[in-house]
């Protein structure tokens, strides 16, 4: 089976186990000038994973840390989604990192998610995944494509990558018709010193594409719940995210 072949056989399996986000009273934070709903919980998917809400927060220069660290025993992973639904756009991320050399179960995840009076799990998301999904053989960098409606089969497409620093530049151009996506080194507004494009254009755009505005969401966790397997803690930084509406 090839690369993306498995890749998505990975995403379907886990797409079955995602449980939405939910906490009584949850923390909220501003970044790039939008308000931010920090996830907390134990249990909950993706993963799933024990979440801590003190694991990701803004500091004074206005960055975005989100961290994955072991207390008491437990890893707590970390994720915010945003209040406001965006909608055709381009979704840009400057991030700070060793991206690169991830641990094989952890994920950084820069996407966006359906609230479910727009679908269900598996259906309207648009996916930036630096992972390995469990196999250091895999490739790091992910590209994903869920569909507008249940029954349809996502896309995706995976490369390898690695870095001689840590500032990269990930970005998503969505339109009703098609999906850029880029990953470029550097912090950058240009499309200069690409690490990898994939210009998604299928057939039946209103069917294979999301068509309805949806909260972003940016997350670092383990996969199916297991912890690093370098026993390492991370933290990654957002430098700036900005949306640019179509």
């Amino acid at each position: 089976m090839s690369d993306s072949k498995v890749f998505l056989s990975a995403l379907l399996a886990l797409a079955a186990c995602l449980t939405p986000a939910g906490a009584a009273e949850a923390k909220t934070l501003r970044f790039a000038g939008y308000d931010w709903v920090v996830k907390s919980g134990n249990d909950l998917g993706p993963g799933p994973c024990d979440w801590s809400a003190s694991n990701a927060w803004v500091d004074g220069n206005g960055w975005l840390h989100l961290k994955l660290a072991k207390q008491g025993g437990t890893w707590y992973a970390a994720e915010i989604e945003s209040v406001k639904r965006f909608a055709f756009g381009r979704f840009q991320f400057q991030v700070i990192g060793a991206i690169d050399k991830l641990d094989r179960n952890v994920v950084l995840g820069l996407f966006n998610y359906p609230t479910p009076d727009v679908g269900a799990d598996g259906t309207n998301e648009i996916d930036i995944e630096i992972a390995r999904w469990g196999t250091p053989s895999w490739p790091n960098l992910n590209f994903t494509v869920w569909p507008a409606r249940a029954g349809v089969t996502p896309s995706a497409k995976t490369y390898f990558f690695s870095l001689n620093g840590t500032y990269t530049t990930q970005r998503f151009t969505w339109r009703g018709a098609g999906i850029l996506f880029q990953s470029l080194y550097g912090h950058r507004n240009d499309d200069r010193n690409e690490i990898a494009r994939w210009n998604f254009a299928p057939h039946s755009p209103a069917q294979a594409i999301p068509q309805k505005p949806i909260p972003l969401h940016l997350n670092l966790w383990l996969f199916d719940g297991k912890p690093p397997a370098n026993g390492q803690p991370v933290e990654i930084v957002v430098k700036s995210f900005s949306y640019k509406p179509l």
